[in-house]
């Protein structure tokens, strides 16, 4: 029996660890080369100081490391966030030095619209809960500004729809701030422009605009989540410019239209918010200037028909008491 179990063992293959390691590592990415995983992203702290990023996607039973390199950061559509439900696309590989795996991220998207609802829905709550959404803090927009500042696509038909509607209600200054809106940097750049905005002053060579116009067009939940990005939301509702949010259609709703200080149902819309209509104010103007001309006439002429009545009734007393006087003879010495 004992001569069995040693030739038993005997028999084992015999390995180094640096060749099981190797050997694992082959086995694990030749046959996990390409894999999707979905799971909730866990223990997200933003890029490392090298620009790459760790954490880990976990269901209800296990969790598995997680790396996104450098160049893949900077190209990913979606940045990961804490308790985002994720579908990633890569390869699996493992570390011999600490004998565990990981998978190494390509691609990032969520894990369907449901998954983005519930993390808008969470950072809603969050931010309700802060105050930011009260009515009482949102600032009264002026009614006539004298510069509009607008963040958005250089291209296309927002800005150019924006500054004729503008142009052709009350034609000002229209200061606008260049940004993507769609894609990964475009929380960034919008932030960036809404406190680039309130960092002039209103005696610079480049005046602070009176209010803020923050617009894109329509677009999937997807396309439109620049707009609900936490940092972004947190400096609309901190600048001291009342600010319009108009991203999307009517029934597109993003995080910065519950702290921006009005929304607009469209760019146009937001157009036609920020300024009157001149032609109505020139119309409202005359109207009230010749209804002043007509009350000032009519006081004058009130007052000249008492200014005649009181000399008529002047020359009427005296005549009366002219007519009573008794005037004496004259007699001669």
């Amino acid at each position: 029996m004992n001569e069995t179990a040693t030739e038993s063992r005997s028999n084992a293959t015999e390995y180094t660890v640096s060749e099981i390691s190797g050997a694992l590592k082959r086995t694990v990415e030749d046959a996990f080369g390409n894999v999707r995983v979905r799971g909730e992203i866990s223990g997200y702290r933003g890029p490392h100081s090298s620009g790459h990023a760790y954490f880990a996607l976990k269901d209800d039973r296990a969790r598995i490391d997680a790396v996104v390199w450098k160049t893949t950061m900077a190209r990913l559509k979606f940045r990961p966030e804490e308790g985002m439900e994720v579908i990633a696309s890569g390869r699996l590989t493992t570390y011999p030095g600490k004998s565990n795996y990981q998978i190494v991220i390509d691609n990032l998207e969520p894990a369907g619209a449901g998954a983005l609802m519930a993390l808008l829905e969470e950072r809603k709550r969050r931010l309700q809960a802060e105050g930011l959404f009260d009515a009482g803090r949102k600032r009264r927009l002026p009614f006539m500004p004298k510069v509009i500042g607008v963040v958005t696509s250089p291209t296309g038909s927002v800005i150019r729809d924006i500054i004729h509607r503008i142009k052709d209600r009350f034609p000002l200054h229209v200061l606008v701030w260049p940004v993507r809106v769609q894609g990964e940097t475009t929380a960034k750049e919008v932030t960036a422009a809404v406190n680039g905005f309130n960092a002039l002053t209103w005696d610079g060579p480049i005046r602070q605009p009176d209010v803020l116009i923050v617009a894109r067009g329509g677009g999937s939940l997807e396309d439109l989540w620049g707009f609900n990005d936490e940092g972004l939301a947190r400096a609309v509702a901190a600048s001291s410019i009342p600010v319009i949010s108009a991203v999307g259609h009517e029934t597109d709703t993003t995080l910065i239209d519950f702290v921006a200080d009005r929304r607009a149902p469209t760019p146009t819309g937001a157009a036609e918010i920020a300024v009157p209509v001149r032609a109505d104010l020139e119309a409202t103007l005359a109207s009230l200037g010749a209804r002043l001309n007509a009350c000032a006439s009519r006081h004058l002429e009130r007052k000249r028909q008492a200014v005649r009545a009181a000399a008529a009734a002047s020359k009427t007393s005296g005549a009366s008491t002219t007519k009573g006087w008794h005037v004496p003879s004259r007699r001669r010495p």
